[in-house]
Protein backbone atom coordinates (compact mmCIF):
# COMPACT_ATOMS: atom_id res chain seq x y z
CA UNK A 1 0.00 0.00 0.00
CA UNK A 2 1.37 3.34 -1.20
CA UNK A 3 0.81 6.22 1.29
CA UNK A 4 0.25 9.69 -1.39
CA UNK A 5 1.71 12.72 0.51
CA UNK A 6 -1.01 15.26 -1.60
CA UNK A 7 -4.74 14.63 -0.01
CA UNK A 8 -7.08 14.09 -3.41
CA UNK A 9 -8.84 17.39 -4.63
CA UNK A 10 -12.77 16.52 -3.89
CA UNK A 11 -14.25 19.93 -4.94
CA UNK A 12 -13.75 22.18 -8.15
CA UNK A 13 -11.86 24.68 -6.07
CA UNK A 14 -9.36 22.10 -4.56
CA UNK A 15 -9.32 20.58 -8.02
CA UNK A 16 -8.15 24.11 -9.78
CA UNK A 17 -5.92 24.83 -7.06
CA UNK A 18 -4.58 21.87 -7.44
CA UNK A 19 -3.89 22.51 -11.10
CA UNK A 20 -2.55 25.88 -10.63
CA UNK A 21 0.18 24.62 -8.41
CA UNK A 22 1.06 21.81 -11.01
CA UNK A 23 0.94 23.53 -14.63
CA UNK A 24 3.01 27.10 -14.18
CA UNK A 25 1.44 30.23 -15.24
CA UNK A 26 3.07 31.23 -18.40
CA UNK A 27 4.22 34.82 -18.86
CA UNK A 28 1.49 36.52 -21.36
CA UNK A 29 2.57 40.64 -21.28
CA UNK A 30 4.66 40.52 -24.64
CA UNK A 31 2.19 39.20 -27.00
CA UNK A 32 -0.87 41.17 -25.58
CA UNK A 33 1.54 44.60 -25.66
CA UNK A 34 1.67 43.53 -29.22
CA UNK A 35 -1.98 42.94 -29.66
CA UNK A 36 -2.83 45.86 -28.20
CA UNK A 37 -0.26 47.91 -29.63
CA UNK A 38 -1.53 46.96 -33.19
CA UNK A 39 -4.94 47.50 -32.47
CA UNK A 40 -4.02 51.77 -31.20
CA UNK A 41 -1.71 51.62 -35.54
CA UNK A 42 -4.40 51.26 -37.13
CA UNK A 43 -6.46 53.72 -34.89
CA UNK A 44 -3.99 56.24 -35.25
CA UNK A 45 -4.30 55.35 -39.23
CA UNK A 46 -7.91 55.83 -39.64
CA UNK A 47 -7.47 58.77 -37.70
CA UNK A 48 -4.91 60.29 -39.84
CA UNK A 49 -7.14 59.62 -43.08
CA UNK A 50 -10.22 61.30 -41.49
CA UNK A 51 -8.23 63.92 -40.27
CA UNK A 52 -6.46 64.20 -43.78
CA UNK A 53 -9.80 64.39 -45.69
CA UNK A 54 -10.69 67.46 -43.13
CA UNK A 55 -7.67 69.16 -42.94
CA UNK A 56 -6.09 70.46 -45.63
CA UNK A 57 -3.02 71.58 -43.57
CA UNK A 58 -2.92 68.20 -42.02
CA UNK A 59 -3.21 66.62 -45.50
CA UNK A 60 -0.07 69.23 -46.77
CA UNK A 61 1.37 68.04 -43.48
CA UNK A 62 1.21 64.15 -44.26
CA UNK A 63 2.54 64.36 -47.41
CA UNK A 64 6.01 63.79 -46.64
CA UNK A 65 6.78 62.31 -50.38
CA UNK A 66 5.35 64.53 -53.39
CA UNK A 67 4.89 61.03 -55.84
CA UNK A 68 3.26 59.62 -53.02
CA UNK A 69 0.97 62.29 -51.09
CA UNK A 70 -0.22 61.95 -47.93
CA UNK A 71 -0.32 58.41 -47.83
CA UNK A 72 2.98 57.89 -47.04
CA UNK A 73 2.89 59.98 -43.58
CA UNK A 74 -0.47 58.43 -42.87
CA UNK A 75 1.26 54.72 -43.08
CA UNK A 76 4.64 56.28 -41.40
CA UNK A 77 2.94 58.37 -38.14
CA UNK A 78 0.71 54.79 -37.87
CA UNK A 79 3.77 52.68 -38.04
CA UNK A 80 5.46 54.73 -35.05
CA UNK A 81 2.37 55.06 -32.79
CA UNK A 82 2.81 51.12 -33.31
CA UNK A 83 6.11 50.94 -32.47
CA UNK A 84 6.18 53.64 -29.99
CA UNK A 85 2.62 52.21 -27.91
CA UNK A 86 4.38 48.21 -28.04
CA UNK A 87 7.54 49.60 -26.80
CA UNK A 88 5.85 51.37 -23.73
CA UNK A 89 3.76 48.09 -23.14
CA UNK A 90 6.81 45.52 -23.82
CA UNK A 91 8.44 48.13 -20.78
CA UNK A 92 5.28 47.74 -18.55
CA UNK A 93 3.98 44.15 -19.58
CA UNK A 94 6.96 41.93 -19.86
CA UNK A 95 6.94 38.77 -17.72
CA UNK A 96 3.86 39.25 -16.53
CA UNK A 97 0.69 37.28 -16.66
CA UNK A 98 -2.76 39.54 -17.81
CA UNK A 99 -6.26 38.06 -18.20
CA UNK A 100 -6.30 38.50 -22.20
CA UNK A 101 -10.00 39.53 -22.26
CA UNK A 102 -9.92 42.84 -21.56
CA UNK A 103 -7.20 43.39 -24.33
CA UNK A 104 -9.06 41.45 -26.61
CA UNK A 105 -11.52 43.47 -26.34
CA UNK A 106 -9.81 46.66 -26.49
CA UNK A 107 -7.81 45.62 -29.62
CA UNK A 108 -11.21 44.75 -30.86
CA UNK A 109 -12.95 48.47 -30.26
CA UNK A 110 -9.53 50.22 -31.57
CA UNK A 111 -9.26 47.87 -34.59
CA UNK A 112 -12.83 48.45 -35.37
CA UNK A 113 -12.91 52.77 -34.59
CA UNK A 114 -9.53 52.84 -36.82
CA UNK A 115 -11.19 50.51 -39.79
CA UNK A 116 -14.12 52.91 -39.24
CA UNK A 117 -12.40 56.07 -39.69
CA UNK A 118 -10.80 55.04 -43.01
CA UNK A 119 -14.52 54.73 -45.09
CA UNK A 120 -15.70 57.50 -46.74
CA UNK A 121 -19.25 57.00 -45.91
CA UNK A 122 -18.11 57.17 -41.99
CA UNK A 123 -15.10 60.99 -43.09
CA UNK A 124 -17.92 62.88 -45.63
CA UNK A 125 -19.96 63.26 -42.76
CA UNK A 126 -17.55 65.85 -41.20
CA UNK A 127 -17.02 67.28 -44.63
CA UNK A 128 -18.54 71.30 -45.00
CA UNK A 129 -21.64 71.08 -46.48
Amino acid sequence: MTVSTHPTPTTDAELRAAIDRAVPSKANGTPLAALLASGIGVLVLGMLTTGGVISVDLKNALSIDKGIGPLAGKVVYAYVAYVLSFAVGYAVMRGKDYAPRPFYVATFVLVAGGFLLTFPLFFDLFLPK
